[in-house]
């Protein structure tokens, strides 16, 4: 069996775009050592500008104009919340409800953008470290999902902000998927 996955594999590089190859390789080595786990990457089957659209129509009151999604690749979202008065708080920075709701938005786009319409996917744990203070300006969010069943979504969101270096906070969040009829 081994070998037979050896040959199979031998066509794809290692961390190519469609599988990771959890295998270690070292420095004289050509191949993974063995045995290698496989994580097959995931394509999105509606990509942002879908999303969008479809948010605008069963999620109206999300879909202020304040939020864009960027892009949706495999099992990857990227939002932007451009700056905006309404969205500071006292002492000049971005509120936090503002960063979660950011967060939890671009795990709903992340998802949605690999299950597709599925209006009643829920989330279920969203918890937020705020690691330093944003300034006024505009905050970036890319979502990844760790993994992605037929009941939960697991995912992480890093915030970073545009012209700053590092994270302003990290997310983590459960979404529950309904079930397919």
């Amino acid at each position: 069996m081994q070998g037979r996955l050896q040959s199979f594999f031998s066509d794809f590089r290692v961390g190519g775009p469609l599988f990771e190859l959890a295998g270690r390789v070292g420095p004289a080595m050509k191949e993974p050592n063995w045995p290698l786990r496989v994580t097959v990457m995931q394509q999105p089957i509606m990509n942002a500008e879908q999303v969008s659209a479809y948010l605008d129509e069963v999620f109206p009151q999300v879909r202020d104009g304040s939020s864009v999604i960027e892009a949706i690749e495999p099992m990857v979202a990227r939002m932007r919340l451009p700056f905006s008065e309404r969205n500071l708080r006292p002492g000049g920075t971005i509120s936090g409800p503002a960063m979660m709701a950011l967060a939890d938005y671009a795990m709903y786009a992340v998802i949605l953008g690999h299950i597709g319409p599925v209006a009643l996917a829920v989330t279920t744990n969203l918890n937020i470290n705020f690691l330093r203070k944003p300034a006024p300006a505009d905050i970036l969010a890319e979502a990844r999902l760790l993994k992605l069943g037929r009941r939960l979504a697991v995912g992480e969101v890093t915030i970073t902000q545009a012209g700053l270096d590092g994270p302003v906070a990290h997310v983590t969040s459960t979404y529950s998927i309904p079930p397919r009829d």
